[in-house]
């Protein structure tokens, strides 16, 4: 039938705790939640949107534009080959003569990208720990500070095993002192770590962690994953609170 929707189908795996959040990021991009599959620590999502019709005879005529501007810079270059060959020797013989300056990069700036950031010291930082799990600030912190190091008080949302693996684990965490009960910032993840990974330090070290402890984050910023709205840190060091 020439009326029939034709739709686009994608799922999207979740840890337990994020759904609603990234339910609501698909929505808002004109998808529709078919199926909703939970397991006891993750969801899978199935999303699905109508497909957007393939405007064909708008892609003809680009396609002859584009053709008849290759012709038209093509002839232009031929007749302008002569005078760029003379003027080619010149050229390079100017450029010879100058000496590219090497600027070393300044002590300050090295200091900079050293420092530990902090809500107190990066109001940026400070801003994305109150903002949405899905929020786009989460990509753009990613984007421009990958590599760095943040700090932050906050403490164990979930914890779930690693694929078959009884000793290695993917902790979900968040900013503040609610664990579980978290409902803003975001969704911070450890994902394949043991628990000697977490470096962890303080007065009372314990021997296992689990859903609910409160700590001083340190860790490495790595990708923020936007279809599951998970921004992964690499453990610098964990300090019991």
């Amino acid at each position: 039938m020439a009326d029939e929707i034709r739709y686009e189908y994608k799922s999207v795996r979740t840890v337990r705790g994020t759904d609603g959040s990234v339910i609501s990021k698909m929505q808002k991009e004109g998808w529709e939640l078919v199926e909703q599959d939970r397991g006891t620590l993750r969801s899978t999502l199935t999303f699905r949107r109508p497909k957007k019709p393939q405007p064909w005879l708008l892609i003809g005529a680009a396609a002859a534009v584009l053709v008849v501007l290759a012709i038209v810079i093509g002839v232009a270059s031929a007749l302008s080959g002569g005078e760029d060959e003379e003027d080619a020797s010149s050229r390079s013989t100017a450029m010879a003569s100058k000496k590219p300056s090497a600027t070393p990069a300044p002590a300050a700036a090295e200091s900079a990208a050293a420092e530990m950031i902090t809500p107190q010291n990066n109001p940026e930082f400070a801003a994305l720990l109150k903002a949405d799990s899905c929020d786009d600030a989460n990509l753009d912190f990613a984007t421009r500070h990958k590599g760095a190091t943040v700090a932050f008080n906050g403490s164990i949302v979930n914890t779930a095993h690693h694929g078959d693996y009884d000793t290695r684990y993917d902790f979900l965490l968040g900013p503040g002192d609610k664990g579980p009960d978290t409902t803003v910032g975001p969704a911070f993840t450890y994902e394949d770590v043991n628990v000697s990974d977490l470096k962890l330090t303080g007065k009372k070290i314990p021997a296992t962690v689990g859903t609910g402890e409160k700590f001083r984050f340190v860790a490495k910023v790595g990708e923020f994953n936007a279809n599951q709205c998970l921004f992964f840190l690499d453990p610098v060091s964990t300090e019991v609170r």
